[in-house]
């Protein structure tokens, strides 16, 4: 288990918690890791009823830590060999209910996660984004169908192709959130749902839960996505990406094609 995950388990709500807030709660393969035991725990213990995911400091997670991920990358011919593709089957097939509370940035798969959860609390000023284009790579996590089919083929265009952010007011307005409060109160309000969903029974919401989501689909659509995103990585385009994400500038990509 990665230090910078955090398990807890009480009145039957598994709480997980990123906790590398110095670096905005970026995830390394280590941290997905540790992520995709806490998923398979919940799914194989009849203790856990639900799963709140949560988040020290001021940021829910800020996406891959890009370091550690095209180490990590440039090392593997491939890409299902890395372990966010574990955590991906793991949230594909988890058939608990899943909570998140999400404060401040949200990136990548910080937002992408969100779709697979089932109830999501944001705080109003919250930043969600997902940059994938920014970074000249592919949707991940199943998002080229569920973000499309939660807020519709347009607005989820112009979030991958842009990478610009919205706000908790906004994921709440156009379906990616549940309830949008103060920062202050978007743990207290996210545990408390928690809390009520461990209390319905638990085989019914399983069940519910199943019929609502294809999980063999879901996963197949993120090895097709990982391809995608693996080709991807090693483009000349990424490359520049890289590059001047790196170097704090903006990326050339006017000879690309």
């Amino acid at each position: 288990m990665s230090d910078n995950i955090r398990t807890t388990l009480e009145g039957g709500v598994l709480t997980v918690t990123l906790d590398r807030p110095d670096k905005k709660n970026a995830i390394t393969q280590a941290m997905y890791a540790a992520l995709s035991e806490a998923m398979e725990r919940a799914r194989a213990d009849d203790a856990v009823r639900a799963v709140l995911l949560r988040a020290e400091g001021d940021s829910f997670s800020a996406g891959n830590d890009i370091g550690d991920f095209i180490a990590i990358g440039s090392q593997t011919e491939q890409p299902f060999d890395m372990a966010v593709f574990r955590y991906l089957k793991a949230l594909a097939e988890l058939d608990k209910p899943l909570i998140a509370a999400v404060k401040g940035r949200a990136v990548g798969i910080g937002l992408t996660m969100l779709l697979h959860c089932d109830l999501v609390v944001v705080a109003d000023d919250a930043l969600l984004s997902v940059p994938f284009v920014n970074l000249a790579l592919a949707p991940e996590a199943a998002s080229s169908l569920l973000l499309p089919a939660a807020i519709g083929h347009q607005r989820a265009f112009e979030l991958f192709a842009l990478g610009e952010a919205i706000d908790g007011r906004t994921a709440l307005a156009w379906g990616l959130a549940n309830r949008a409060v103060p920062t202050d109160q978007v743990e207290t309000t996210a545990a408390e749902l928690a809390s009520r969903i461990a209390a319905r029974a638990p085989n019914s919401i399983r069940k519910t839960k199943r019929l609502m989501r294809d999980a063999e689909a879901l996963w197949a659509l993120m090895q097709r996505e990982g391809e995608a995103f693996g080709s991807q990585m090693k483009s000349p385009e990424a490359m520049e990406a890289f590059m001047a994400f790196t170097q704090k500038r903006a990326p050339d990509f006017s000879k690309a094609g």
